[in-house]
């Protein structure tokens, strides 16, 4: 559990942020200048609040009412950074090493050969800094931190430095350590497809403040958000998992609470979690069941609210519980006369993944992966 409730000035900006997660993954999410780092900095004592609490499982780290301010080096918290920040001079044995000494002898659990598997980086050990990729040092700087024994850990965007395929290379392990360590982790990012991916839980900033928090898929559909989150990345966030595959069609089908889901193939086991993205502009929406129709997913929902007051609209659906959200333009809203309370069915236009979707991996108890839909042209097997 952790439990923020802070206040700062710093010169014009002012922090005041409050919120509370017990998920694995907490994600920060928003754009530059939202306060984002100033927040994680007060978590790492490297800020000390004008005023506030900050606890982690209790464990009180800043009470400025009850005069309580532990110092950033016995905190036991982990930071990892944009860049990984290794010593040029060291080996990457000696780097994982230095992280070692930071962690009390009594509470050392995680020994290095774990955590070295854990990050697939046993090739690394005896190079040098100049020597390894950005996702590497990245590893490497995860591994350092895992090897302080922190009870939390904190990740400003630690993929903001890399290109595509470097965050390729690193997503699988960032999402081993969070289904596979019980360290709580706060991940500080602007990229929608981040959180979706990594998140349990989602507390949003904007000016210095907390405008919404909570699991991941109810947050990402709210529709108050949409100038936060951004035109193109609205849409919502499925809990899936892998129901059937069909070798003929190459199709893989999905359950979810919402109803099921057929995406081209996956290399993932049955029951296998699967985090879906809808965005919102692949979403269609029918007064009637749809017949003859090339888009493979269609969903009964009702109309749970309309937002927006321009030329285009967003639909927020409730689907068996589960939220969709579409973008329709206004004529489409007044001419399918949609209003909450109205029985549709949401097509979701024909099954693609984006870049992000894992083509491997995944085993049964693990932690959801991520995946997208979007334009592509299927027929329903």
């Amino acid at each position: 559990m952790l439990e923020v409730d802070v206040s700062h000035r710093l010169g014009a900006f002012e922090l005041d942020a409050r919120f509370t997660s017990d998920g694995r993954v907490t994600a920060l999410f928003g754009q530059s200048g939202a306060g984002k780092t100033s927040l994680v900095n007060c978590l790492a004592g490297l800020i000390r609040p004008d005023r506030g609490r900050i606890a982690v499982d209790e464990q009180v780290l800043f009470d400025d009412r009850a005069g309580i301010s532990v110092p950033s080096y016995r905190r036991r918290i982990g930071y990892v950074f944009q860049e990984g920040r290794l010593f040029p001079h060291l080996t990457v044995r000696q780097n994982l090493l230095y992280g070692r000494w930071f962690a009390p002898q009594v509470d050392r659990r995680a020994g290095i050969e774990p955590v070295v598997d854990l990050l697939g980086i046993r090739p690394l050990l005896d190079r040098r800094p100049s020597r390894l990729s950005g996702g590497e040092k990245q590893r490497v700087a995860l591994g350092r931190a895992l090897l302080a024994d922190p009870r939390l850990l904190l990740m400003d965007e630690p993929l903001a430095s890399l290109d595509d395929a470097r965050k390729e290379e690193i997503f699988p392990y960032v999402e081993r350590l969070r289904d596979e360590t019980q360290i709580p982790i706060v991940y500080v990012s602007h990229s929608v497809p981040e959180v979706a991916r990594l998140a349990n839980t989602l507390v949003v900033l904007a000016d210095g403040r907390v405008r919404a928090s909570g699991p991941v898929g109810a947050v990402m559909s709210r529709l108050d958000l949409v100038g936060l989150i951004g035109l193109e990345e609205t849409g919502a966030v499925l809990d899936t998992t892998v129901a059937g595959i069909d070798e003929a069609s190459g199709l893989t089908r999905l359950r979810s609470a919402a109803g099921d889901l057929y995406v081209p193939r996956l290399d993932l086991p049955l029951s296998s979690a699967l985090r879906v993205r809808i965005r919102a502009r692949d979403v269609m929406i029918a007064t009637k069941a749809p017949s003859d129709l090339s888009a493979l997913n269609v969903l009964e929902a009702w109309v749970a609210e309309v937002g927006g007051d321009g030329v285009a609209v967003e639909i927020r659906l409730d689907c068996r519980g589960e939220s969709l959200v579409a973008r329709l333009t206004r004529h489409s809203v007044e001419r399918l006369d949609l209003h909450p309370g109205r029985r549709v069915y949401a097509v979701v236009k024909a099954v693609a993944i984006d870049g992000n979707a894992p083509r491997s991996g995944g085993r049964q108890g693990e932690g959801p992966r991520e995946t997208s839909l979007a334009d592509a042209e299927e027929a329903r097997p």
